[in-house]
């Protein structure tokens, strides 16, 4: 069997800027996400137009794709409007990687107003809200097929259907944090395959984003055997942020690939 998903992982696994890790990358993973900040009066590490044009040609040369993960939650302003800071910096990122032609971005929508009040009413206004935040995210990005909304932890498994079930956008499945709230992840998975466009793929235990090789093999197999079945073609991002657990994370998954009869054979 041929393995149908590119591998990726991010862009921070070298503690250096994005094309340092980039280059390091290069033949070892199919796509690079883009993690990026933009801090006022402080940090960012958001990529010149030089650095966008070699990251570019970098990716050419070598296969690569890029996804890119939004800095901020997204939400509406308290009046209702695109001015909140999630909203500006996300226009922003996307500015300045469109070029790249990213895969996906992906995002995660800003719940904490309803786990706050938990209601109905309160429910009704948050999705209404977001919808209006993913319509304008979807119009600087070239259109909803392009975002990947992600599934956080510590949310019911069912907290992002209401606004999915309106909005065509594509989904990010984070099996980490799936792990994480103690559910098996394939069931989630199954019901979002159709429509996902990245995997994150990471272990867990004293802290999130760990090393694969803190999960037992069983349950990584569980994953890559559903993937081959599903014929899963999108992005398997290795969501870990150090040299050590990327290349320990990469092992593991190359020998699950193994066990589970996948060959190598990237797209």
């Amino acid at each position: 069997m041929a393995r149908r998903y590119r591998i990726g992982t991010t862009s921070y696994i070298l503690e250096d800027g994005l094309l340092p890790n980039a280059r390091y990358l290069a033949g070892q993973v199919q796509d690079i996400e883009l993690i990026l900040f933009d801090l006022d009066h402080g940090p960012s590490n958001l990529p010149s137009p030089q650095d966008v044009e070699e990251l570019g040609l970098l990716g050419r040369e070598n296969a690569i794709t890029y996804s890119v993960h939004l800095p901020l939650d997204i939400r509406l302003g308290e009046d209702g409007s695109g001015r909140h800071e999630s909203l500006v910096k996300a226009q922003k990122v996307i500015a300045c990687t469109r070029s790249l032609e990213p895969r996906a971005y992906v995002l995660h929508l800003d719940g904490r107003t309803v786990r706050i009040n938990p209601t109905a009413e309160a429910l009704h206004r948050w999705e209404d809200e977001a919808l209006h935040a993913l319509e304008m995210v979807a119009g600087w990005a070239g259109g909803a097929d392009r975002l990947a909304v992600e599934n956080l932890e510590s949310y019911g498994l069912d907290f992002l259907e209401g606004v999915l079930e309106k909005f065509p956008a594509g989904r990010c499945v984070d099996i980490g944090h799936l792990w994480l709230d103690g559910h098996d992840p394939l069931p989630y998975l199954e019901r979002a395959i159709a429509r996902t466009r990245v995997i994150h793929l990471h272990g867990v235990g004293m802290r999130d984003h760990q090393s694969l090789a803190n999960m037992e093999p069983g349950r990584v197999d569980a994953v890559i055997e559903a993937l081959e079945r599903w014929g899963y073609a999108g992005v398997l991002t290795l969501e870990v942020f150090n040299r050590e657990d990327f290349e320990t994370s990469l092992a593991v998954l190359r020998e699950s690939e193994k066990r589970t009869g996948i060959q190598k054979g990237e797209r």
